[in-house]
């Protein structure tokens, strides 16, 4: 059996795996006492999963990366039933976010999943940003606060855990952390005014959990990215936001951090500047007891205070606690399904440029951009198909960066694209099939460029709920 010390180093550390079934060495860490596992789409996520983690340690916090949109786990494959933040805050009706966010709420509660690694508390400021962008619910402060707080409550209402997410905000960037250091430029007095207020009002609105942003913000600590600065994490989170829940950290294989610092010294820094809870997206047995081994070391050397490691093991003990109290508010939360809340949403989140509609199977062209990292590569935008499902017949060519535009005849022409504004070749791509079709119909499922085409539809987001939308909106 691990000492005390290991056993508390075990407590903190949230590892993913690579297997599609739950590895017998997850088994043995669990019943050592590991304290939480986060569920990627490749684990084929479900209740029958979670009663097997649970089987081997009843309290673990089993974390998801369940954002609604283009960030799903558990209907990656099919699309979320939910349009994501962007298409929130286009409505901006906090009352619908807050159904939306029970709904979410709802799955996990019925998977029986303690913490959701959602809301994006980010302010998009920054319209390059490769990372956020529709994870947002928009560019600026009192939209993403208040939706913030309604996508907390509704969550948090369903009886599973939210978390803020990314500490100090990831909003002004134009980096994706899981490839490199961003660096926020912003002055301090920019910092306050735009990026912490959604994580401020999340807190007073009791968020059970926020996570770290791999970040460098020389405003707050020109040293280290926020994930190890404890100017960042204790002084400002901790200290003068007033947050006294669960911090977690990003993963930490992500290269913003990877680049600086081995697994086990990135966890130890971690720790030390505040950190309760260690996200390690994709690991091992080995990779795990290296990072508990490193762990024990740094207290036994007197560099990690063991009052620190045994406050943070103590946070994530009392978000399980916590978890383990809503019982009554998941069972509520698991009866009252709310069907057409997504839906409703992906709905009225339409933005319609021009007038028209689809009368025969058209020929779909897909303009692919590589999703950023947080997106599983398997999601669909969805289009095509809910094309097909009113239009037999539909066609689709797919086109990555290189590939020309196909012949077209006479059939309806649908070119679906995302983010075209960040991408020269995509709006390069959109000018000649204007040039040639001015009657393309052009779908963007991203942050929109001007409107092109016959008929222009933004979905901002992407989302079987939202290709659905826009199908009916075009065969209405």
């Amino acid at each position: 059996m691990p000492d005390d010390l290991y056993r508390l180093a075990l407590t903190v550390l949230q590892p993913g795996y690579e297997e599609t079934s739950v590895p017998d060495w997850l088994r043995r860490l669990l019943g050592e006492g590991l304290g939480g596992t986060v569920l990627f789409a490749r684990n084929d996520p479900s209740r029958q999963v979670v009663d097997q983690l649970r089987a081997e340690n009843p309290g673990v916090v089993v974390a998801i990366d369940e954002e609604g949109g283009a960030v799903t786990r558990l209907e990656v494959f099919t699309g979320s039933s939910f349009p994501g933040n962007r298409a929130l805050g286009v409505v901006d009706d906090v009352a619908l976010t807050e159904r939306v966010g029970r709904q979410i709420g709802r799955m996990l509660a019925e998977a029986d999943i303690t913490l959701n690694y959602a809301p994006s508390a980010d302010v998009n400021s920054n319209p390059a940003n490769p990372v956020i962008g529709v994870r947002s619910f928009g560019p600026t402060v009192d939209l993403a606060s208040r939706h913030t707080v309604a996508y907390v409550n509704g969550v948090q209402g369903a009886g599973v855990a939210a978390c803020a997410k990314h500490f100090p905000g990831h909003g002004d960037t134009i980096t994706d952390s899981h490839l490199s250091l961003p660096t926020v430029h912003a002055a301090r007095e920019v910092l306050f005014q735009r990026d912490l207020p959604p994580f401020r009002a999340a807190v007073r609105a009791g968020v059970r959990a926020v996570m770290t942003g791999h970040l460098l913000v020389p405003a707050l600590d020109p040293e280290v990215p926020a994930t190890l600065s404890r100017t960042v994490l204790t002084e400002l989170l901790r200290g003068e936001l007033g947050f006294d829940g669960m911090l977690v950290t990003d993963a930490i294989e992500m290269r913003a951090v990877a680049a600086l610092f081995s697994p086990g010294e990135i966890a130890v820094r971690a720790l030390a500047a505040g950190v309760d809870a260690i996200c390690m997206g994709s690991a091992s047995e080995r990779l795990v007891r290296e990072v508990c081994e490193a762990i024990v070391a740094a207290v036994r050397a007197g560099t990690l205070p063991e009052e620190r490691l045994a406050e943070a093991a103590a946070r994530v003990l009392s978000l399980s606690e916590w978890y383990g109290k809503q019982s009554d508010l998941r069972e509520q939360a698991v009866a009252d399904l709310d069907a057409e809340a997504g839906l409703e949403a992906a709905a009225r989140a339409l933005t319609v440029t021009g007038a028209g509609r689809l009368e025969r199977a058209p020929l779909v062209i897909e303009v692919n951009t590589r999703f950023n990292r947080a997106v599983d590569p398997a999601t669909p935008t969805g289009i095509t198909s809910a094309l097909t499902a009113v239009l037999p017949g539909t066609a689709r060519v797919q086109l990555t960066a290189g590939d020309e535009l196909p012949p077209f005849d006479e059939r309806p022409v649908v070119l679906v694209v995302h983010d075209a504004a960040r991408h020269d070749w995509v709006r390069e791509r959109v000018a000649q099939a204007v040039a040639a079709r001015p009657d393309v119909i052009v779908v963007d499922t991203g942050i929109p460029d001007e409107p092109a085409g016959g008929i222009h539809i933004a979905t901002h987001g992407i989302s079987r709920v939202a290709a659905r939308a826009a199908a009916e909106w075009l065969t209405r």
